[in-house]
């Protein structure tokens, strides 16, 4: 009897170098370096000093590190010089050794499921000097399985489906259980499968857990829905096995078993007469107690019918009433027809010995509804003539009210098709009149609405359009189809007939013009004499007058304007103004226009001659090339622009009250405003003096003012002046009297000048 507390050795062979010897009970303790039952120690020789496997049950509980086995050299004199080292699988943590016995204990519980096999090495060593007594000899423990874990489904709930009306014994699904307890050893891994719930219907096979069907004609209608527990049991199902279980919902799937069935096999449907055609007027239903294609149905009028046809709506599966053809209360009331339903899917299995189709009567009541009035036409078409006075007689329309004929209806003109009020209408018998005359010419058709109202039901209207053609009558006289403006020629003889083609028209229909094959819309002309001169009379106005065929004959008068002109011998037109007659004197207009023109060119020449005369006056300023200071002194450089040759405007010095304010300055503003200025040696002419200096400092302030490489031209001398001229002329005998040098201080306008005549001085030179 094992313990909890006992471990049971079995030792199943021992590896020995030389020779293998069998074992009994009896030698157990050889194994351990122990006297056999003779007295005897085994002998052994070298690596055969123990055992080479050991055998232990899962199930241990190493609280207090039990004892597995024992490791026993014969170099071992219990001295205690021996010592015994274990290494390997779990040396030192699952498995101790006492270095001095060899005894080995286990620490913890061990579980084949997480390992099955340890191996290990022995060693005996020397305690004192740490060597080697023998070789190292391997070892393996070889856990043994108990039935410690129980079955285990990998699902907890399985979903599965069987068709109804299945057969005995029809396979639903297959649920297997695993248990991690060894296979090969003992029952701790045979299962046994039992079904705990779901009887009588189904049942569970208990090798391999395939659950069949147990109870013939399970109907989904009755129930659809099951739930089966399998229970799977270790040890073979034996007393104190383990187990396990799971749950399987099954449920019966749909056959076409149940035909469509209605409820009522007669069904009344009310609708007004009003309802158009295509509208739906109702709904019945059959009831199949199958779902998906196996309930889809089909409805059908037995027969057909021509006023009713019915439909089935595939998402609800009822049967819709339409109207085929317009219901009228007064002509018929009561529909009645049979319709049939059935199944558009069959199953072949259950099709014998059932009708799969069903059928059911409907009744249709027609309601009455105040209808509109109705037309006797519709469109009305109606011909007047023109010109017909007002309050003449159009044409009739009529409606009358389908609900009942004796009821009134009036009647009225939509003025919004008649803006101009040219018709009116007799509200209770229909009679359209003129309120106006009519006019083809204007309109050839007017189109009006005509309202129907009854009178006990205003709301119920009804429209007509009307369309009157306006018949022609003969009321415009012809006239000329465009102005005409022709010719004859001079030379024209009595009787020659005109180029120009006369054309009248007329507002009717040509046959106001024409009848039959004889055209009558156009005319020539002809002369009655020969002989026309435009000088006489260059224009002929021709009344002429155009009448038509038609009764009443109308005519109209057109004056056709005929101009003479002259021609050449072919009678083609050269020109149509009339010549010119000579005056009294002589001289005609022509030639009077040239002497006109003669006078006033010998004006043109007379004046461009005093133009040049007065030109060739002038004087050249320059006398003599030789003479510098006689020479306008010029400077290529333009500064600011071309308006640098432009120097000073000579009004301006005229006048120096005027100054142009608006120009801009063209240059940079001068370094020196107010140059030095020296004192003038003459005293006496300070109104010069004042002018000048009054222009130089306006030159040089003004931004308008020329570049300052240019030449300014004052010709001012002032009155009485002691200084006489400023000019050149004449003044070269008294060139070196003068002292030039206050004209520097007049600013740079003068210093260049200044620099000129003071350079030439006698003096200065000596």
């Amino acid at each position: 009897m094992i313990t909890d507390r006992v471990v049971l050795l079995l030792v199943l062979s021992v590896l020995w170098p030389s020779t293998a010897l069998p074992f009994t009970p009896g030698n157990i303790g050889n194994l351990f370096g122990m006297p056999d039952s003779d007295g005897r120690t085994l002998q052994r020789s070298k690596r055969g000093w123990m055992w080479n496997q050991f055998f232990l049950l899962e199930e241990y509980a190493g609280n207090d590190h039990q004892y597995v086995g024992k490791l026993h050299s014969n170099m071992d004199r219990g001295d205690g010089n021996v010592k015994y080292v274990l290494t390997g699988d779990g040396a030192g943590s699952l498995f101790l050794i006492d270095e001095k016995s060899g005894d080995i204990h286990a620490t913890k519980r061990l579980d084949r499921e997480e390992k099955a096999m340890y191996s290990l090495n022995a060693k005996v060593l020397d305690r004192r000097t740490n060597l080697e007594l023998e070789p190292d000899t391997e070892f393996n423990i070889k856990i043994h399985d108990i039935n410690d874990n129980e079955p285990k489904f990998a699902k907890e709930t399985y979903f599965a489906s069987v068709p109804e009306m299945s057969e005995v014994g029809t396979s639903v699904a297959t649920v297997t259980a695993n248990d991690a307890d060894d296979e090969t050893y003992g029952n701790s891994a045979k299962l046994v499968y039992s079904i705990l719930q779901g009887q009588p219907y189904f049942s569970v096979d208990s090798e391999n857990g395939t659950i069949k069907t147990a109870l013939p004609g399970m109907d989904r209608e009755v129930k659809e829905n099951y739930q089966v527990v399998i229970q799977a049991k270790d040890m073979a199902g034996q007393m104190g096995g383990l187990s396990g279980t799971t749950t399987v919902s099954i449920t019966l799937s749909d056959v076409n078993d149940s035909p469509p069935r209605f409820a009522n096999h007669s069904f009344r449907v009310t609708t007004v007469e009003s309802t158009e055609i295509g509208g739906a007027i109702g709904r019945i239903k059959a009831d199949d107690p199958d779902v998906g294609r196996n309930a889809e149905m089909e409805y059908s009028i037995v027969g057909g019918h021509d006023t009713f046809n019915i439909i089935t709506d595939q998402t609800t599966q009822e049967g819709v009433i339409i109207i085929k053809k317009a219901l009228d209360y007064e002509s018929k009331r009561d529909y009645e027809f049979r319709v049939e339903v059935k199944n558009t899917y069959l199953d072949a299995r259950f099709i014998h010995g059932l009708q799969f189709k069903d059928y059911a009567t409907v009744k249709v009541t027609v309601e009455d509804v105040d209808e509109p009035p109705v037309f006797t036409r519709n469109p009305y078409i109606i011909e007047v003539h023109e010109d017909t006075a007002a309050g003449s007689f159009v044409g009739v329309v009529s409606a009358r009210d389908p609900d009942a004929d004796t009821k009134p209806v009036k009647y009225s003109i939509d003025r919004h098709t008649d803006l101009e009020r040219l018709f009116n209408i007799d509200s209770v018998n229909g009679t359209i009149t003129t309120l106006k005359a009519l006019d083809r010419e204007m309109s050839k058709w007017h189109n009006i609405s005509v309202v129907a109202t009854e009178i006990n039901n205003p709301r119920q209207t009804t429209r007509v359009p009307v369309f009157i053609k306006v018949l022609d009558v003969n009321d415009n006289a012809p006239e000329f189809a465009m102005s005409y403006d022709t010719f004859v020629c001079e030379n024209v003889k009595a009787g020659q007939r005109a180029k120009q083609t006369l054309a009248a028209i007329t507002h009717k229909s040509p046959t106001n013009i024409c009848r039959g094959n004889v055209v009558h819309n156009t005319a020539n002309i002809l002369t009655r004499r020969g002989g026309f001169s435009r000088r006489e009379m260059s224009m002929y106005f021709l009344p002429v007058v155009i009448s038509d065929n038609d009764y009443p004959i109308q005519s109209s008068t057109s004056t056709l304007i005929v101009r003479v002109c002259a021609c050449d011998s072919r009678g083609n037109m050269q020109t149509c103004n009339p010549e010119v007659l000579p005056f009294s004197d002589g001289l005609t207009t022509g030639a009077l226009v040239a002497i006109l023109l003669c006078v006033v060119i010998l004006l043109m020449i007379v004046v461009l001659f005093a133009a040049l005369r007065r030109q060739r006056k002038k004087e050249p300023l320059i006398i003599s090339k030789e003479d510098v200071r006689d020479n306008v002194v010029s400077y290529n450089d333009e500064g600011g622009g071309e308006e640098d040759t432009q120097a000073f405007d000579i009004g301006t010095l005229r006048n120096p009250e005027v100054m142009d304010a608006n120009k801009l300055r063209r240059d940079i503003i001068p370094e020196m405003l107010f140059p030095f200025r020296r004192t003038s040696p003459i005293k006496d002419n300070a109104d010069v003096r004042d002018f000048i200096s009054g222009r130089l400092q306006e030159n040089d302030v003004d931004p308008t003012a020329p570049p300052y490489d240019s030449l300014a031209t004052y010709a001012y001398e002032g009155s009485g002046s002691l200084a006489e001229s400023l000019s050149s002329l004449e003044s070269g005998a008294t060139e070196g009297d003068h002292d030039y040098d206050y004209l520097s201080s007049w600013g740079p306008p003068f210093k260049k000048l200044a620099e000129m005549y003071i350079g030439k001085s006698p003096d200065r030179e000596a």
